[in-house]
């Protein structure tokens, strides 16, 4: 494994091989780990490349936070990395994530639709622009209330950077442990985000595939 020293991975959790098939791979992510690197020197450790210390020829076909955990997919020759590109791109997937949050929404189900873009003075962040920011849609609901969290099912329709992060901080709902959108991020871990469910055409026969990742909180 490669040590965290080479570059912002901060983690000692590997990542899990979920499923093999001879199109692609289902990998669980942990939390603090970079998808793919980073243009800058101290960004070289990621995701992708550990996996292809075992799987030389594995790509990526889409992303998840650097501290968002969970499933994802990656082709494992070019004619799947593009089917499943496409699929991606064409919205033929479908994608739910578990997420804590101090307080329950109300009403307890619905649907956020709020144009997201580029938060251009506090850059990494985004934010809800009604101007210049691209449509954007996230299902939520509850799934279980405690004394000190509310756990929800999210279901994102578009795939805008930070989407469902910046949707239920919009609703006065930040997720626990957000660094960069909760006011009390230090009170855990981690960010409280885990991609649980991904299901998505087959890249050769394109019959439904759907796979599950247990969520760690």
């Amino acid at each position: 494994m490669i040590s965290p020293a080479n570059g912002i991975t901060d983690t000692v959790e590997p990542w899990l091989l979920l499923a093999e098939t001879a199109d692609y791979l289902i990998i669980n992510k942990p939390t603090r780990m970079l998808t793919q690197p980073g243009k800058e020197a101290h960004k070289t450790d990621s995701l992708i490349t550990r996996v292809c210390q075992a799987f030389p020829e594995a790509r990526i076909v889409h992303r998840l936070d650097w501290d968002t955990s969970g499933i994802m997919v990656l082709a494992r020759h070019s004619a799947a990395h593009r089917a499943l590109s496409i699929a991606f791109q064409e919205r033929q997937t479908e994608k739910r994530y578990i997420a804590l949050v101090d307080t329950c929404p109300q009403p307890e189900s619905g649907l956020i639709d709020l144009p997201i873009g580029a938060d251009l003075n506090h850059r990494p962040r985004y934010r809800i622009d009604f101007e210049q920011g691209r449509p954007s849609q996230t299902r939520y609901r509850v799934l279980e209330t405690h004394p000190q969290a509310c756990r929800l099912a999210l279901e994102p329709i578009t795939g805008r950077s930070h989407q469902l992060r910046v949707h239920l901080r919009a609703q006065g709902h930040p997720i626990q442990g957000d660094s960069l959108y909760h006011p009390n991020a230090a009170q855990h871990t981690r960010l409280m985000l885990h991609a649980e469910e991904l299901a998505f055409p087959h890249p050769t026969t394109g019959q439904r595939q759907t796979y599950a990742c247990s969520v760690p909180f």
